[in-house]
């Protein structure tokens, strides 16, 4: 007997997940609060409108899906550790993915561990007041996902 092919699934309906102030963990203008902004793009560079991310770290928890131009930002109070772990929903994907988004100059043992010449992928670049951090999916410049059982 021949295994059935996996299938995508989709279209993927972000518009019933996100709830109140959903991309918010923090009040804004709080004292250690942090303003996340990035994109989510396919192997081709271009953005996925229709992706949704969960962020955490200990007590914050936020979500938030991209928009037209695949973008995305979270509001959030600096983390006791040096980064935030990230999920990732998307059509195409059959299950979530997970990665890290690690503060400018954060060391950490897991991100030591990461190929040198990956490990930029997990790190948020620092712009004016706010951390920019982009999610790819395929590609050169891939974000480095985690298994987590």
């Amino acid at each position: 007997m021949t295994p059935t092919p996996s299938q995508t699934i989709g279209p993927f309906f972000g518009f019933a997940l996100p709830f109140s102030d959903d991309a918010a963990a923090a009040p804004s203008g709080s004292p250690d609060t942090l303003r996340i902004e990035g994109q989510v793009l396919d192997g081709a560079g271009d953005p996925v409108p229709d992706a949704l991310l969960e962020i955490s770290e200990n007590d914050q928890f936020a979500r938030c899906r991209t928009d037209a131009e695949g973008a995305f930002h979270f509001i959030v109070r600096k983390p006791n550790e040096a980064f935030f772990s990230m999920t990732v929903f998307a059509r195409g994907l059959l299950r979530h993915l997970n990665t890290r988004m690690y503060l400018p100059d954060a060391e950490d043992p897991v991100l030591s561990s990461v190929d040198p010449k990956r490990r930029h992928t997990l790190v948020a670049q620092r712009e004016g007041g706010t951390l920019h951090f982009d999610v790819r999916l395929q590609g050169p410049d891939e974000t480095v996902f985690f298994a987590i059982d």
